[in-house]
Order: structure tokens, then sequence, then C-alpha cells
């Protein structure tokens, strides 16, 4: 029995943070440990997209692709070698960050590379249609785990007896574990009389329904600002670039992902504050947060594809200009004659003098690697300030100054729960979005995770307070892996497009010389399958099968959903 619990404790030993989440949660009950649980499913899930995109696409392309300044997109374009290696060039994932393997522009269209004979082309695409179909399936699989193990059951009925007679680990020999088990405890009661408060409190409906209605009109309000305030910023951004960003200074340059950044800072701390005004329990309360900040971000973000999307549009048209340009400049190398049956060896010219295209798809990749490190910068920054220094204030002026810091004004901070977990599923839906265009999207992400990790545990433990109304967190994953799907069927709708709308650069990228991204399945299929294989997968993605297809799966979901339902009304009758 002994050996059997120390295989069980160094089996809990083993799961990464486990007992620096069980720390917290102690202390600052089930509603903050679930964002750290919730951050490190994230953390799992993109170590499994890193390990897609680097096995599959960086890493066969390192080794066995052609080397750096073999082509024109692997090379640095003459004009901007002078600066290539600076830090501000290569921070702004410029220079030689852009022509290597982080971005799509440098892979080459070769079918097969290497002596593996490993097809670049098709991994690219499989891999980038694989994370999404990765990440639908696990998430709606830890959705539907969540629901089996939180359905049934009333567990209320003599909640108080059963915390005091039954809540002590006698197994406990630990001091400092005995210490995190008593505040563990304390946490629940608290939890408890919270909710026991709260069914059985009155309130003036009436006031209560003006005071709603005011905050929601806030809300709107600001949101509406904010949509505005990105919008202006878009537009400006756009004639920058049409003017010339080397004629503007950083802030210029990087004013969109700095506003969107700022936006995300303080706005949900001002929903905070406007969901003082409609006192619902504190569950309540953090859903209608978190659905403010929902469309919060959502707004931004849509704004931001939008403006992206008027970029690529202007990519293609100088796309054009740039085509008939090169036909122009690949004449005047022969002095504008070239003989039909002509032996001369081909004029060799160094690959970085050659004109080449826009390249809007590692623009794409660049925007959100930008965008996905500006958010990094930002959050720590506001870990650091005001969650550190104002605690350090509040500890060492307390003694000398005018009123009491820690129960005034400021005090120490508590826990922000809706706008971390806004934080990391928006930051999730950028890496969906952008990894198609930048590789190294999942490994930045990774990074981020891992010292956000440690970073905002440090926080809470050090900084912050625990909440003055402590709620259980009761079905909150769930919620969360709600939005989560959502965000990820709202990241898949942008990406999607672009690989059967738009067409492909012409000099860059796997997909070059292709009308269509998409088009490197059939020409996989013409070459590398029989011709009746070709055929059957022709007959089978013919959208007279599949709508029906999907017909009946809608109405399976759906069947499945009911019966659930009727089992689990059942069950608490019984």
């Amino acid at each position: 029995m002994k050996f059997q619990r120390d295989f069980e404790n160094f089996k809990t030993a083993c799961i990464p943070w486990e007992m620096k989440i069980k720390e917290i949660e102690s202390h600052f009950g089930s509603s903050v440990a679930s964002y750290f649980i919730f951050l490190r499913w994230m953390y799992g899930i993109n170590m499994i997209l890193f390990g897609l995109t680097f096995g599959l696409v960086m890493v066969p392309e390192a080794l066995m692709g052609k080397p750096y300044g073999s082509l024109p997109r692997k090379t640095v374009p003459r004009a901007e070698e002078a600066s290539a290696m600076n830090f501000a060039t290569l921070w702004d994932f410029s220079g030689f960050a852009q022509y290597s393997v982080l971005f799509y522009g440098y892979y080459n269209n070769q079918r097969t590379i290497g002596w593996l004979k490993f097809r670049m082309p098709l991994s690219y695409f499989l891999v980038g249609v694989g994370t999404i179909g990765y990440s639908f399936m696990i998430v709606i699989r830890t959705m539907a785990r969540n629901a089996n193990e939180d359905g049934g059951g009333d567990d209320t009925s003599f909640n108080f007896s059963w915390k005091m007679f039954t809540s002590w680990d006698y197994l406990i020999g630990n001091p400092e574990t005995a210490d995190n088990k008593f505040a563990s405890i304390t946490t629940s009661f608290k939890e408890a009389i919270v909710e026991e408060q709260e069914s059985r409190k009155e309130e003036n409906i009436h006031l209560t329904r003006f005071l709603r209605v005011l905050a929601n009109f806030l809300a709107l309000c600001t949101l509406a600002g904010s949509g505005y305030l990105i919008f202006f910023v878009v537009r400006r951004s756009q004639k920058f670039a049409l003017e010339g960003l080397e004629n503007y200074g950083w802030w210029e340059r990087n004013e969109v992902n700095m506003v969107m950044s700022l936006l995300g800072m303080f706005c949900p701390t001002l929903f905070d504050v406007i969901s003082s005004l409609e006192n619902y329990h504190p569950r309540i309360a953090l859903r209608w947060q978190l659905g403010r900040i929902f469309a919060l971000f959502l707004g931004n973000l849509y704004t931001f594809i939008i403006a992206l999307m008027d970029e690529i549009n202007l990519k293609l048209e100088e796309e054009k200009i740039v085509k008939y340009n090169m036909s122009i400049w690949e004449a005047s190398l022969y002095n504008g004659t070239i003989p039909e049956n002509s032996t001369a060896p081909p004029i060799e010219v160094d690959p970085a003098d050659v004109p080449r295209g826009p390249c809007w798809e590692t623009m794409v990749g660049q925007e959100f690697v930008r965008l996905t490190v500006s958010d990094t910068m930002t959050t720590y920054i506001t870990i650091l300030i005001g969650d550190f220094l104002r605690a350090v204030f509040v500890r060492f002026f307390n003694y000398c100054w005018c009123w009491d810091l820690e129960y005034g004004f400021p005090s120490y901070s508590e826990f922000d729960i809706s706008g971390n977990v806004l934080g990391l599923i928006f930051n999730q839906g950028m890496i969906w979005m952008g990894s198609f265009y930048a590789p190294c999207l999942p490994a930045i992400n990774v990074f981020r995770l891992h010292t956000s990790m440690y970073l905002q545990c440090w926080a809470v433990m050090c900084c912050n307070v625990p909440q003055e109304r402590v709620f259980k967190a009761s079905r909150s994953n769930n919620f969360y892996m709600a939005m989560l799907l959502f965000i990820l069927f709202l990241s898949t709708l942008p990406a999607v497009y672009t690989i059967v709308s738009i067409p492909p650069s012409f000099d860059c990228g796997p997909f070059s010389g292709k009308t269509r991204m998409f088009e490197v399945i059939s020409e996989t299929l013409e070459h590398d399958f029989p011709s009746w294989f070709g055929k059957v997968f022709g007959y089978a993605s013919n959208p007279g099968l599949i709508l029906p297809f999907i017909l009946l799966m809608v109405c399976d979901l759906t069947l499945h959903y009911r019966t659930a339902n009727k089992h689990g009304e059942d069950y608490r009758i019984q």
C-alpha cells in the first residue's frame, strides 16, 4: 500500500506544474486554478502543433532543401543587405529572419527534395490542414470528457456537513502540505458560503434592472469606441503604407499592433468596473465579463483581418506590375533579342540582384508574428508594472501613508481571470490563423506559454490577493473550451478563404506556379497514385455527396445531444 501511494505521488509529480497549480488552488480557489489548468492544456496542444510544423516542414527544408543564397526567394535583396542583420530589422522579423525557414516565402516549389524525395509542398499543405483538424478533434473531445465528469447528481445536499467531517486528508505528513490543505479547506468553505448567500439574497428588482441596463449601455459604448479606434488606426496605417513606411518612425510602423495590445490591456479593467453595477453572482459576472471581452477581442481581430485582406489585394496588384517589369528586365539581359536556337550559355545573375514579387503570404505571416510578440510583451509588462510594482508600493509605503493602502486605494490586485483567459484564447486564434504562413508561430507560442506559466504563477502567489467573493469554478473549463471552439471556427474561415480563393505568389513559397494552393492535392493524385484512385477521390469530393453527409452528421449529433440531456434529467430525478 505504501508503494502504491508513493507511485501515485510520483505520477502526480510527473504532471507538469501540478504542485504549483494545487498550491494556487489552495490559496485562491478553483476559479483561479482553472485558468492555470487551461493554460497547461493549451501548452500541450501547442507542443503537438510545434512538433508537426518543426518535424515535417522546417527541419526537412533546412536539411534537404536548397541552401540560403541559391534562389532569389532564399536570398536577401541587394538593397536590404546592409541592414539585414541589424537588431531593429531582426526584431521586426525582416532581413535574414524574413528569408529563412521561419516564413512561407523561403520554401521552394520542388515536388521532391533531398535523397529521401520528401514531398515538401504536399507536406506543407497537409500539416497546415492537419493542425486545424487535430485542434478541432482535441477541443471537442476535451469538451465531451469534461461534460461526462461534470454531469449527474445533486452534490449540494448537506454541503457544510460533508466539508466539515470529510475534508481533511489524514495521510498528510508534510507541514507545508498541511498548510496548503488547511488553506484549501478554508477557501472551499468561503466558496460554499458565497453560494449559499447568493441563493438566499433578496434584491430590489427595479434598481437592479436599471443598473444592468446602464452597465450594458456603457459596455456597448466601449465596444463601439474600440471598433472605431481600430478602424481609424487601420486606415492611417494603409495611408502610411502607400506613402512608404520608411518615411515614418517606429510608432507609425507598429501602430495597429500597439493599439490592439493597449485596448486588450485597459478595456477589460473598464469592463470590470462596469460589471460592479450589475451585482451578479460571481460565476455569472465572470461569464458576462468574458462575453464582453470576447466581443472586444473578436472585433479587434476581424478588423485586423479586414485590414490584412486590403493589404493582400494591394500586393496582388503590385505583383502584376512586378511580373511585367521582370519580363522587361529578362529581355534587357539579352539586349532585347533571344535567338530561338541559341547554344550560348545562359547569363548568370546573382540571386540578390533578381527582381522579386511582394510575396503577400510572408507579409501575412510577419504581421501575425509581430502581433503575437507585441501581445506577449504587453502581457509581461502589465504583470511587472500592474502587479509587482503595485504590490511593492503598497507593501513598503503603507507605513508612511495617509490611509491604509492595503484595504483602500490602490490595494493589492486580484487575479484577472476573464482577461487572462480571453488573452489566451485569442492568442491561440492568431496562432491557428497565422501558422500556415509563418511555421515558426507554434514555437513562439510554446515559449510564450512556458514563460507565462512561471511568471504568472509567481505573480499570483507573490503579488495578488484572493478575491473578496471566492466562488467555485463549476463548469468553467467547459465554458473556456466552448469559447476556444468558437474562436477555432472563426480562425479557420480566413485561412480557408485564402487557401481556396486567393492565388499564391508567383515567385515564393511551396505553391508558387499554381493557380490555387489546394492544387497540390490533385497534382499528387495525378503523379503518385493510380488513375482509378483519382477518379474515386473526385467522386467522393463531389458536393452532391458531401452535403448529405454533413446533414447526416448534424442530425446524428443532435440526436446524441438530446439523448444525453434526457439521461441527465432522469439521473437527477432519481
